[in-house]
C-alpha cells in the first residue's frame, strides 16, 4: 500500500516527527510505501480560490495555478492509498503550514485511490483537539468517504514515551492493503469529553 504522511511540524526533531518517523518505520517494514512530506520545509501557499483547477473543459482541471512546491504534492496525493495527517496542535486545530496543503488538496477535489486516513496529534495539553478532529472527520471521512484507521494523540509526558512511539510502531506494523482490515486505531481522543466533535 502507498501511504503518504503529511507533516505538519516545524521542528525537524520534534515530538510529532518522532511520532511519524517510528510510524513509517513499522509500515515500511510490513512492506509498504511511505512517503512523508514535511510540509513546514515546503514553500506551500494557500488556495486563492480563483477556481483554475475546475473550469471545465479548460484542459487544465485537476491542475493547480499555483507554481509552488504542492506541484510535487499532487502526484503523490493521486497514487496515495493511505493518508496520514499528523501535526502538532498550538492552537485547538492544525497548523498554519499544514492547513494551507490540505486547503490545496481542493484542486484534486478527490485524489484518485484514496481509501484511508489517519490522524496523529501532538500537544503540550490535553481537550485541544477538537478543531483538527472535526476537520479530519468532515473532510477526510466524510466528504471523501475515507476508512478511519485511527486517531492518535499525545500530549505531556506521552510526547516522546517509549509507551507512545511503541503505540505508532504497533499501528504502522498492523496496516494491511485489505479495507476492514488492521488495527483500526489508538484511543478515542473524544472519549468522554464536552467539546470533542
Amino acid at each position: 500500500m502507498k501511504i503518504l504522511v503529511f507533516n505538519g511540524s516545524p521542528r525537524p526533531k520534534g515530538n510529532t516527527a518522532a511520532m511519524v518517523e517510528t510510524f513509517a518505520k513499522g509500515a515500511r517494514e510490513n512492506g509498504h510505501q511511505v512517503d512523508v512530506v514535511n510540509v513546514c520545509q515546503k514553500k506551500i501557499a494557500g488556495c486563492l480560490a480563483c477556481e483554475y483547477c475546475h473550469k471545465e473543459d479548460s484542459g487544465h482541471e485537476r491542475q493547480c495555478v499555483q507554481q509552488d512546491d504542492m506541484q510535487e504534492v499532487y502526484p503523490l496525493l493521486d497514487e496515495a492509498e493511505m493518508i496520514v495527517l499528523a501535526s502538532p496542535v498550538y492552537y485547538h486545530s492544525f497548523s498554519g503550514q499544514l492547513q494551507c496543503a490540505i486547503n490545496r488538496i481542493y484542486a484534486l477535489d478527490k485524489p484518485k485511490r484514496l481509501k484511508k486516513a489517519a490522524l496523529i496529534l501532538s500537544s503540550g495539553s490535553d481537550h485541544v483537539y477538537s478543531g483538527a478532529i472535526f476537520e479530519y472527520q468532515n473532510s477526510f471521512l466524510l466528504y471523501l468517504g475515507l476508512q478511519d484507521m485511527g486517531m492518535f494523540t499525545a500530549h505531556g509526558k506521552e510526547n516522546g514515551s517509549p509507551e507512545k512511539l511503541e503505540e505508532l510502531y504497533q499501528f504502522g506494523k498492523s496496516l494491511t492493503d485489505q479495507a476492514g482490515k488492521g488495527k483500526q486505531g489508538g484511543p478515542n481522543p473524544c472519549r468522554g469529553r464536552r467539546f470533542c466533535m
